[in-house]
This record gives C-alpha cells, sequence and structure tokens, in this order.
C-alpha cells in the first residue's frame, strides 16, 4: 500500500515537471522565433485595431493576414503558423491537434467514469492534495502552452489589444476616444494588461497577457466543482468532474486557443448562483450585478435573482437586494461617467444588444438550422419577424424556468433555473453568438451535483460536445477568413443536438420534480 502510494506521488510529481518543462520550452521558443519574425521583417506585434464580424459579412473569402492567426511553433520552417505554409498549413495542424485532443479526452473520460462507477476505484487520502495539485498544475501548464503557441481569434484578440492599449492610456476616458461594446468591468482588467504588456519585455507575449484572467478562472471554476462534489457526492467524484472540466475541449478552446471572456463571465455567474443557493443574498446581488457589468449576457440570468427573492417574500430581501446589487453596479460605472454623462451605460448597453440584428450570428440553434445565419432579424415568418418570435421564445423558457424553480425545493434548482435559461434563450433566441452557451457545460455539473441525477452527468457531457463543435467550426473558418457560415451537416447535426439537449433538460428536471420517470440514481 505505501509503495502505491509513493509510486503515485512519483508519477505524478513527474507529470507536472514534464508539464512545466514543455511549457517553458514553448514559451523560450515562441519568444525567440517571435524576436527573429521582428528582426527580418521590421514589425513587432501586430497593430491593435477594432473589427467587427459585419464588416466581412460580404466577403466570405476575405483572409486576414497570417500573422493575426498563429505565432511560429520550433523553427521558422515548420510547425503552426508557418511561414512557407501560409495561414492554411497553420489551420490544418491545428485543427488536427484539437480533434486528436478532443478524442482522446473523451476516450480517457470514459475509462475515468467506468472506473468510478464499476470498479469503484478510491483514492488515497494521502494522495489527494497532490493529486489535485497536479490535475490543476497540467491544466495550468497546458493552457500557458496553448496561449503562447496560438494567437488566437484574429478579430477578437486584436480588439482586446486596441482596448487594452486605449485603456492604458486613459481608462476612464476610454470610452470617450475608443469604440468599446463591452461593459466596464473588463475594462479595468484590460488597463492592468495594457500596462504590464507596455513593458518592452513582455510585450511579445501580449496575447498571452490577454489569455491569462479567462486560464485562471477555468482553474477557480475547476476547483470550485471540486470542493461542491466532496462535500455532497464524494472524492472521487469531485476529482473526476475537476478533470472533467478543467480538461474539456469546449472550455479549453474558448479561453487558451481563442482568447474569448467567456470563462471568467461563467466563474461570475456560477459563484453568483453558489452564494444565492446558499441564502447569501446580498452577495449573490452583488455577483449578478457584476456579471452584468462584465457581458451583457448577465441579463439572461438575471430572472433566477428575482425567483429567489419572490419565493422569500420579503421586502427586506427585495430592499437589501437592490441596494447592494445597485451600488456594486454604481461602483463599476461611475468612474467612467465623468466623461459619458448619467445615461452612457444604458447607450452602451443598447447599443450593444443592437449590433447584431440577425437571427442566429455563428450560433447552432434553431435559427441556424432554419439556414437563417446572418438574415436579419427583422425578416418575417408567419407574419411576425424572426426577432418577434425570439422574444416570444425567451418569456416561454423564462416562465418555464420560473416554474421549475418554484416547484423545486433543492438548492440545486438554482443552477437548474440558470441552466434553463441560458440554453433555451441561447436555442431559441436570435443574435446569439456561438460561444453564447458556454456557461451551459459548468452549470449543469453544479445541477448534478446537488440534484444527484446521472441524466444531468450525461446533459454536461452533451453540452461539452456541442460548445466545443460550434466553437471550433466557427474559429477554424474565422481564421480561413469566412465569417458568415452556410448550412453545412456539422452545422445543423449540431443546432439539431442543441434543440433535443433543451428538451431532454426539461424532460429530466420534470421527472426530477415527479412528473414523468424517475430519476437515476447519482455517481455515488
Amino acid at each position: 500500500m505505501i509503495r502505491k502510494k509513493r509510486l503515485l506521488g512519483a508519477v505524478l510529481v513527474l507529470t507536472v515537471l514534464a508539464a512545466g518543462i514543455i511549457c517553458v520550452y514553448a514559451i523560450w521558443d515562441s519568444h525567440r522565433t517571435s524576436a527573429v519574425t521582428q528582426s527580418e521583417t521590421g514589425q513587432g506585434d501586430i497593430t491593435p485595431h477594432r473589427f467587427n464580424r459585419e464588416d466581412n459579412a460580404s466577403q466570405p473569402a476575405l483572409r486576414p493576414n497570417p500573422d493575426w492567426t498563429y505565432r511560429p511553433m520550433g523553427r521558422p520552417n515548420g510547425g503552426w503558423g508557418r511561414r512557407d505554409g501560409g495561414a492554411a498549413g497553420g489551420v490544418i495542424q491545428y485543427d488536427l491537434y484539437l480533434v486528436i485532443y478532443s478524442i482522446a479526452f473523451w476516450l480517457l473520460i470514459i475509462i475515468a467514469y467506468y472506473f468510478s462507477v464499476k470498479q469503484k476505484t478510491k483514492i488515497f487520502q494521502g494522495n489527494v492534495g497532490l493529486l489535485l495539485l497536479a490535475l490543476l498544475g497540467v491544466g495550468l501548464v497546458l493552457r500557458l502552452t496553448c496561449a503562447v503557441l496560438i494567437s488566437g481569434h484574429p478579430y477578437d484578440i486584436n480588439t482586446f489589444k486596441s482596448w487594452a492599449s486605449a485603456a492604458a492610456n486613459g481608462l476612464f476616458s476610454v470610452y470617450s476616444n475608443t469604440r468599446l461594446d463591452y461593459p466596464p468591468l473588463y475594462i479595468y482588467i484590460l488597463y492592468v494588461i495594457g500596462k504590464i504588456s507596455a513593458v518592452p519585455a513582455l510585450n511579445p507575449f501580449f496575447t498571452a497577457l490577454l489569455k491569462l484572467p479567462s486560464i485562471a478562472a477555468d482553474l477557480v471554476t475547476s476547483l470550485l466543482i471540486y470542493r461542491l462534489a466532496r462535500k455532497r457526492l464524494s472524492l472521487e467524484t469531485g476529482i473526476f468532474l475537476c478533470a472533467f472540466y478543467l480538461y474539456n475541449p469546449a472550455v479549453l478552446i474558448n479561453s487558451a486557443v481563442w482568447g474569448q471572456v467567456d470563462s471568467l463571465f461563467t466563474m461570475i455567474v456560477l459563484f453568483a448562483a453558489y452564494t444565492l443557493a446558499e441564502g447569501k443574498i446580498g452577495m449573490s446581488a452583488a455577483l449578478f450585478s457584476a456579471a452584468v457589468l462584465m457581458k451583457p449576457q448577465g441579463i439572461i440570468f438575471l430572472p433566477v435573482l428575482f425567483f429567489a427573492l419572490v419565493r422569500q417574500r420579503s421586502w427586506k430581501s427585495f430592499l437589501q437586494a437592490a441596494v447592494i446589487g445597485l451600488g456594486t453596479a454604481i461602483a463599476i460605472v461611475l468612474p467612467f461617467s465623468w466623461n459619458q454623462g448619467v445615461l452612457w451605460i444604458f447607450r452602451l448597453f443598447a447599443n450593444t444588444l443592437g449590433e447584431y440584428p440577425y437571427a442566429s450570428v455563428n450560433a447552432f440553434n434553431l435559427f441556424g438550422i432554419l439556414g437563417l445565419n446572418y438574415v436579419r432579424d427583422t425578416s418575417t415568418f408567419f407574419y411576425l419577424s424572426y426577432h418577434s418570435w425570439g422574444m416570444i421564445f425567451i418569456v416561454l423558457v423564462t416562465a418555464f424556468a420560473w416554474f421549475i424553480y418554484v416547484k423545486g425545493t433543492d438548492k440545486g434548482f438554482v443552477f437548474a433555473a440558470g441552466l434553463l435559461l441560458i440554453d433555451g434563450v441561447f436555442t431559441f433566441a436570435t443574435g446569439m453568438h456561438e460561444r453564447y452557451l458556454f456557461p451551459a457545460l459548468a452549470l449543469s455539473l453544479l445541477a448534478f451535483v446537488y440534484l444527484r441525477d446521472k441524466r444531468l452527468l450525461l446533459l454536461s457531457a452533451g453540452y461539452g460536445a456541442a460548445i466545443y463543435i460550434n466553437t471550433h467550426f466557427v474559429l477554424s473558418e474565422t481564421v480561413k477568413g469566412i465569417n458568415h457560415l452556410d448550412p453545412t451537416p456539422v452545422l445543423m447535426g449540431t443546432s439539431l443536438l442543441n434543440i433535443a439537449l433543451y428538451f431532454y433538460l426539461v424532460k429530466v428536471l420534470l421527472s426530477i420534480l415527479g412528473y414523468g420517470s424517475k430519476r437515476l440514481a447519482c455517481l455515488n
């Protein structure tokens, strides 16, 4: 027994060390080849600029500069983004590596699930700390390696660079001098990144620095899932779910590859839901307010807070939530208001919400499967515009989430209601982007932890697959210069999967409440 513990410990330590060495080499090699490229071309990192997908929607064949896409890996004549192969060569290898990783992940997850359920494998208590450290450590270096080797989404990364540089030059005047469509919470983070990237030694890692907040959020979210699962289920389930989220291709591609901030947004939403489930109304209101001021999609989750307040039937709770939520918003927004006026934040949200007036913006959902990608939402169907149909669906989804929350007595219905909202809005509303379903993965895992129904774990697998396919496909096509996706078997099949996932979620939650078949037993 002691030998087994020592052997496992040694293997974990060696794994972390090997991953760390690979990461350090990738960073060093990226810096070296970046310096060679700069000396040959006379250029540093790409000039920050503001891009909008709509700008190129009418030119699907437009090809971006290859330097926007990938940093060279290894020698200049080989690897991802190789200079002799151009952007296309880089895309082919990038796609292949991600697909291989995704397949390997699902095979390992199936094996781990088999040993957890069928074999009931137990983890030695003495190795828990080291095992968790190894999981987080390898997950971190995996992300850092991707962050320095892959430049990410060409439009979004360049947009964030532009905003970070502008914020560093004048944080509270940035909205006056730059076109921004994000609320101010993330701008504070970009300000810090802009200042750090201004250091000459760190400027070559500007892209990686932009990805760091989301990478950190991945680790924090995984740790939260682990702690709640270990507390409410078992140690083995906690480790399994932690690894399932941390190494999930859907999570990795969003933060470390694409360079988006959905992981950071999701982390805030999860803590808001968790504190609400634990009855901490004030803290939850502050976090929900922060989520809305992080990304406009935070509005989708506000009904969950409203549901909880109505259930309590306490004016004191309403007042507490209003004061703390509004106070949080004022603290975040006020410093920018001196140059913008009192109502500037409302104009920002109105402009942002109306920026993409389409039935679908590369989202694999109901409107995607109908071939309405980048079709104006003012077009009509059965006497109503697509936008009107989308609003009707939002009302119906919200009403059903309210019904589920009211009927449920377990704390886990906070996560279930949030999951119903984000899944339903993504699947049936207009103007959805490919990444808006991202929070569903973490929410479904915590709904499983609290409600203890295996079908929610199955849904988590479905969300992971659907989110990954949608994100990977859009990123791959965008790198090729294709921003307006036409109907393909991948789009149609994944859209159908997303629709099926929503209705299966409805069926599962109704059965948990006693309106259908009995719930399935928990994992442990």
